[in-house]
């Protein structure tokens, strides 16, 4: 233990001795390590607030929507889910309560300022499912009821984020595809800056000013009764449906998917990005490790006559190997530091810029512990594999040609 400790001495001695080729050296593994924790706990965030979010959901739900979308709900296709569907899907035995939505894109005014939005229609003797499913929250005023006609629930940022000169307010009058509106609700925000720019109105109003959809329908919401099994509910829905529709399963131009099958394919999204840009983030730690490896080699060479002395005194070459290993160990560690320290404060200010800056309350970030650990072991080791060749050179070293090094 003692020696040990003796060898620490010495191996963090000679880091210091080299400062400048030292902090070159570690520029790669700081880099590195930065990028890795920044993606890891942005990562690590984004799944933690998206299981929150379908926690809340709830595992009694499931949604149905046409195939063939661009890029989901509302963005149009051939297949068409209609009324038609609400209703055969209502009649089937252990569903509580079916809601649905429909989405497009209108012009809204107000006064002089004209802006593009989306405006989402839903059936108001439904909508406490709807909110539910949607994350709905009012922040001022009241949500839309059954009856409400000419008025509208407005998104986080037409209050807070002055999408217009002057915040939206209840009471407040704009038109929406050349139709007047009055604002009963200023909602409270979901999370992205996207779906916090949507207003919402009634279906029959969303008709009106939407003549084209007709009677176009861009998601269904199910919810069963309590203590029914959602997977057989689904089963009895893929056959009505399917018999309603005239097709066979095969040709099945409809998807049925369940808050946790949605979870499973947002966060396998996450993880291919997130897997792809650390291995970008790993040709950096190459790099760094090259760079020790090459600090390394160099010191040997320029050691030689203090290897032959440390020999001399009886040093083994396991001694030779530990104190330079050691010392290459040291060098990945402090870039490892410096590169964790970085990554807190990239992740804290992105975080920062994302919720106050951008709206995109989503996008927090996880710093848990086991991540500064990882981290702090992984490029330890990382330098002592950098360094073992090197070190390994060091211990085939004889005392007498040392000795005699200049």
């Amino acid at each position: 233990m003692k020696k040990t400790k003796q060898y620490f001495k010495i191996a963090l001695k000679n880091v210091r001795r080299r400062k400048i080729r030292s902090w070159l050296t570690m520029i790669g593994i700081f880099i590195s390590i930065s990028t890795i924790f920044l993606l890891i706990s942005i990562s690590l965030g984004l799944n933690s607030t998206i299981k929150e979010q379908f926690n809340k959901l709830g595992a009694d739900k499931f949604f149905i929507e046409p195939r063939g979308q661009i890029a989901g709900p509302g963005t149009g296709g051939a297949v068409k889910i209609t009324n038609e569907d609400v209703k055969i899907i209502e009649k089937i035995s252990g569903i509580k309560e079916v809601s649905y939505w429909v989405i497009g894109s209108a012009k809204i005014e107000n006064g002089n300022e004209v802006r593009f939005t989306n405006i989402i229609g839903i059936p108001l003797d439904r909508k406490n499912l709807w909110a539910e499913a949607g994350f709905i929250e009012v922040e001022y005023g009241e949500i839309l009821k059954k009856g409400d006609s000419g008025k509208i629930d407005v998104g986080y940022q037409y209050y807070h984020k002055n999408i217009f000169k002057k915040p939206l307010e209840i009471g407040d009058k704009i038109t929406i595809n050349g139709e007047n509106f009055k604002i009963k609700s200023n909602l409270k925000s979901i999370g992205n800056p996207v779906d916090d720019r949507i207003i919402y109105i009634s279906i029959e109003n969303f008709r009106k000013i939407f003549p084209e959809h007709k009677d176009r329908i861009d998601q269904i919401i199910v919810q069963v009764d309590e203590n029914q099994d959602v997977k057989k509910i689904i089963d009895s829905v893929y056959k009505k449906l399917d018999k309603h529709r005239n097709i066979e399963d095969e040709k099945r131009d409809y998807n049925i998917s369940t808050p946790e099958e949605i979870l499973e394919t947002l966060s396998s999204i996450l993880n291919i990005i997130t897997g792809f840009l650390i291995g970008i983030a790993g040709i950096s730690l190459l790099v760094g490790g090259i760079g020790i490896t090459n600090t390394m080699y160099t010191a040997v060479l320029e050691r030689r006559k203090e290897i032959g002395i440390l020999k001399s005194v009886g040093a083994k070459n396991s001694d030779i190997l530990f104190i330079f290993s050691l010392e290459s160990g040291i060098l990945g560690l402090i870039g490892g530091i410096i590169g964790i320290v970085i990554g807190i404060i990239l992740s804290k200010t992105l975080e920062f810029v994302a919720v106050n800056l951008l709206s995109a309350s989503i996008l927090k970030v996880v710093i848990p512990y086991y991540l500064i650990i990882g981290l702090l072991v992984f490029s330890f080791l990382i330098g002592v594999l950098s360094g073992f060749w090197p070190s390994w050179k060091a211990t085939r070293i004889s005392p007498v040609e040392a000795l005699r090094y200049e």
